[in-house]
């Protein structure tokens, strides 16, 4: 790489909009993925409400009712979409494992979303001892 391409390059990553971690960032988030905000109920989000290190936490969300998409978000990472997974109409058990990130202690909510276009939502309080996502 030329010492033009890497200034050039460095200057574009400068202009990228800077990632807003706040509760509102992630309703805006829920909303855009869902299309309108959710209610509560038919969620479950299995992960440790006291967590040593956040660089690889483990979750699982399962949902008591067919949907057609589940999804994970967060209000203190720098973005607060975690995973949005998709199901199709014969998914018998929608649910989800994955690990994520988290950058401090904070609520993880899941969103279900279901192919009549209800949503739901439940949330999780994690306290997170070793934070990860931070910038030093």
């Amino acid at each position: 790489m030329k010492r033009r391409e890497f200034v050039l390059s460095g200057a574009a990553f400068a202009l990228l909009p800077e990632a807003q971690a706040s509760d509102e960032a992630m309703r805006a988030a829920i909303r855009a993925w869902a299309g309108r905000d959710p209610e509560a109920g038919v969620l479950k989000i299995d992960i440790a409400e006291l967590v040593e290190n956040g660089n690889a936490v483990p979750v699982r969300v399962v949902a008591s009712e067919p949907v057609v998409g589940l999804a994970l978000f967060t209000p203190l990472n720098p973005e607060p979409d975690v995973v949005h997974v998709a199901f199709g109409a014969a998914s018998a058990k929608p649910e989800f494992s994955t690990r994520m990130r988290l950058a401090r202690s904070q609520r993880i909510v899941a969103v279900a979303k279901a192919a009549d276009g209800r949503c739901w939502h439940t949330g999780v309080d994690v306290i997170v001892t070793l934070a990860a996502c931070v910038e030093p």
